[in-house]
């Protein structure tokens, strides 16, 4: 039998291993998912304790319209209940704890904005429409602020749909045009972020240890602390991977394909030397050493120039793609009955809360409680991030990447105005993130710049995660990861099942209608 390696274990590898058992008759015994770190699930983490505070770098959202990883989730029964699949306990949630956000902005006062309206001039809506209209390759190598006008960057709706999917000014036309299309369908509710769908734990607890268990109980194995550095690839025109060599515990092999065999490349990563700090000590940024995902990348894009994309475009200018996120840990429940009370909602019901006149651009989130599936009943987390942490703060007079866990809470309860405050920070332990690619994927870029998931003219090697090409759909998302997993297996193996097309709502006149009405909402 056919051997199948695949590099990295994040969903987008987790998957593509799913979909070999499901789709294709592989066994399990015969996938081998090699990862370079000492844990499993790549950008979908979550660890920690009530003791030492949890931490997760991030949270994804979801939709109604993410086929794919529906379709693979189906499939993968729930930690909680064996009976129900991941999918339909994430719709279940849903069904309980949809978000009807009634404080999705809050203006310098520490006021809800009512952003029912959008805010958009006319000119902001013509230029909404060009830039939908016009096609993709007009768009190589243009920003977003090439397409629109200062006033736009000054709307309600920029405010949340910037930190929704954290697009900033600079980041590239062609993925802000993507989102546009992709999600018409949620301009009508974007206010309220009611189309909005969470897990029921963080992505880690929900997705990846399900997902791990069903998949070691089919025989695939995980093999930490090995980072792949090379793939030999035969001579000629083609592209056909000989053999892989990795390290692991100081010393270096090489393992030779036989035919048939096959190779899933996650290449590049958006949280590769992300750092973090604690609640006394600021996140520390160090980019000295190359992370496994990028060098790799850029070793194969050099083999074959032009035909494996360019990865200096995504991961040379880390100013344009860095970030912070913080967790909060607390005993004390001050914190959420104040939230629940300023925001209107319970927790887990109130979506997103950014504070749009905030240096940092802050943006916090009430999640639903337990958030970590082992967590106590006395312990509550909560989340929230900075778009900007090189600006210094409105009231802590730093940048944000150069403060500690305290001091990015201390600035966050500044602009909520709680009196409270001293006993929040008393009670709270906050470990920041801070991670120097994680919108790297959002980049401006051109075609070409990242590599279709079967290149031409390979036999047995594919890219998968968020820096393969995946036409129509968008980065940043568990769907797009998901989606190339699906597309590599389906097409290096000559499957009859393909991936269930890319939803275009821009091609239904009732969500086109919807849409122009929201916005020319006064």
């Amino acid at each position: 039998m056919a051997k199948a390696y695949l590099v990295g274990s994040g969903i987008a590898s987790l998957s593509a291993a799913a979909f070999l058992i499901r789709e294709s008759g592989f066994a399990g015994a015969d996938i081998v998912i090699l990862e370079e770190q000492d844990r499993k699930g790549g950008s979908l983490d979550a660890a920690g304790s009530p003791e030492t505070g949890y931490t997760m770098r991030g949270g994804r959202m979801f939709e109604i319209h993410f086929d794919c990883t529906y379709d693979l989730l189906g499939s993968i029964p729930s930690l909680d209940d064996p009976s129900k699949s991941v999918t339909e306990d994430t719709f279940a949630f849903h069904e309980n704890f949809a978000w009807d956000d009634h404080a999705r902005l809050v203006d310098a006062a520490g006021k809800v904005v009512d952003s029912h309206s959008m805010g958009f001039s006319e000119r902001d809506r013509l230029e909404l429409v060009k830039c939908v209209g016009t096609p993709e390759k007009l768009l190589d190598g243009k920003r977003i602020t090439d397409c629109f006008s200062e006033g736009f960057f000054r709307t309600d709706f920029w405010w949340m749909w910037c930190t929704t999917f954290a697009f900033e000014p600079w980041h590239s036309a062609i993925e802000f045009r993507r989102y546009l299309n992709r999600f018409v369908h949620l301009f009508k509710t974007f206010d309220s972020m009611s189309g909005i769908y969470r897990t029921r734990f963080n992505q880690y607890d929900s997705i990846v240890r399900p997902l791990l268990k069903w998949l070691t109980g089919q025989g695939a194995s995980v093999q930490l602390g090995t980072r792949v550095t090379d793939l030999r690839l035969a001579e000629g025109d083609g592209l056909t991977v000989e053999a892989l060599t990795w390290t692991r515990e100081g010393r270096s092999e090489e393992t030779v394909l036989a035919p048939g065999d096959l190779v899933l490349v996650t290449n590049g990563s958006m949280t590769a030397d992300s750092t973090l700090g604690s609640t006394h000590t600021a996140p520390v940024l160090d980019t000295s050493g190359a992370a496994g995902a990028w060098q790799l990348w850029e070793t194969l894009a050099a083999k074959r120039p032009g035909r494996l994309g360019n990865p200096a475009v995504f991961n040379s200018s880390i100013t344009d793609s860095t970030w912070a996120s913080f967790t909060v840990t607390t005993k004390d429940p001050t914190f959420f009955e104040l939230m629940e009370k300023f925001s209107g909602s319970e927790a887990g019901k109130g979506g997103l809360i950014t504070f749009k006149d905030s240096n940092w651009l802050l943006t916090t989130v009430l999640n639903h409680q337990p958030h970590f599936r082992e967590q106590p009943e006395d312990t509550f987390v909560w989340w929230g991030y900075g778009l900007f942490p090189d600006r210094e703060g409105d009231f802590v007079r730093k940048p944000m990447r150069e403060c500690t866990g305290r001091e990015i809470l201390d600035e966050v309860l500044h602009h909520l105005r709680f009196e409270e405050g001293p006993r929040i920070l008393d009670h709270s332990t906050v470990i920041p993130a801070l991670m120097p690619y994680i919108t790297s994927q959002f980049l401006v870029r051109s075609a070409g710049d990242r590599p279709q998931v079967v290149p031409e003219g390979s036999t047995n090697l594919a890219f998968i995660g968020q820096y393969a090409e995946v036409p129509d759909d968008v980065v940043f998302t568990v769907e797009y990861s998901v989606r190339t997993a699906w597309t590599a297996v389906a097409e290096l193996l000559g499957l009859d099942r393909q991936p269930p097309p890319v939803y275009k709502g821009g091609h239904d006149p009732k969500v086109l209608v919807e849409a122009l009405q929201t916005m020319h909402r006064r």
